[in-house]
């Protein structure tokens, strides 16, 4: 890509210890992808129109990063080591190798195959292309967002990330959760209690379950990567993971956003205001 891989919209200095990412909603497909399968197949693994439902942080003065690039081509919700050997042209990864069982269903840093278990590519991936992609994409994304988490924690002493996605309604082949599996309204995922102060938890589950959600937690999303990395919740460091199911707004199908995006995203914008003002003292709770 020529220019950046991600976009910042809002400050960069927040008004509120708060910052969100969406790094699965990029849409801009690079001309060295080379998959065996279309573009629409490719979008399969995309959380559609995350950045959208979230922009109104924006006018709270909270910043929302989120990737230009398609989750398929490199997904920022990974360890730059999490390497797939079996994708591999030669077999073996020379650099830092740091599997995390994602792999086993096609979906480490570069993913393999598709939710329905298709293949993405008709070939190995030579060590020197997957190079590129963590260079071009993964490490600015996340050179992105430590930015903002740093300059928070520095204004605040404290900071709450919210790492913002979504979900296909029901469990599919190689997804999480078994396939055909339907899912709850929403998932939170705080890696089993690690990443944030379970009060941060907890105010969001019952936010959402007050207005009639269904809410579960860790089950089948407990967060990846961007909430282990830049968690730290004995130094004021909390990263909560939220999971969408796209049946509250829009049709998987036609990727078409339906009647519950705006209602949906008015929901969502009286949460982050709700949080805004609570991040301090959710912040502090397990300090």
């Amino acid at each position: 890509m020529n220019a950046a891989p991600f976009v910042i919209h809002g400050p960069a200095r927040p008004a509120w210890p708060l910052v969100l990412d969406s790094p699965h909603s990029g849409t801009e497909f690079p001309s060295d992808f080379d998959a065996c399968v279309d573009r629409d197949a490719l979008r399969d693994g995309e959380d559609c129109f995350v950045d959208e439902l979230w922009r109104p942080a924006t006018a709270l003065g909270v910043p929302l990063l989120a990737a230009r690039f398609p989750r398929t081509y490199v997904d920022a919700n990974r360890h730059e080591g999490d390497i797939d050997l079996e994708l591999v042209e030669s077999g073996a990864w020379p650099d830092a190798w740091v599997p995390s069982g994602k792999a086993a269903i096609g979906k480490a840093l570069v993913w393999r195959t598709l939710d329905d278990g298709r293949p993405i590519y008709d070939r190995k991936l030579g060590v020197a292309e997957l190079r590129a992609r963590i260079a071009a994409c993964h490490r600015p994304y996340h050179a992105a967002l430590r930015d903002l988490l740093d300059a928070a924690h520095a204004r605040f002493g404290h900071v709450v990330h919210l790492n913002c996605h979504s979900m296909n309604a029901v469990g599919g082949a190689m997804g999480e959760g078994g396939a055909g599996v339907a899912r709850a309204d929403f998932v939170l995922g705080d890696r089993d209690g690690s990443s944030c102060a379970p009060a941060l938890t907890e105010f969001v589950r019952a936010w959402l379950a007050a207005r009639g959600h269904a809410v579960a937690v860790n089950d089948p999303f407990k967060g990846v990567e961007l909430v282990r990395a830049y968690s730290a919740p004995a130094a004021g460091r909390h990263s909560l993971q939220l999971e969408i199911n796209k049946r509250l707004y829009m049709d998987e199908a036609s990727r078409r956003s339906n009647a519950g995006f705006e209602p949906l995203r008015r929901e969502l914008a009286a949460l982050l205001g709700d949080l805004a003002r609570a991040a301090p003292d959710l912040a502090r709770a397990s300090l």
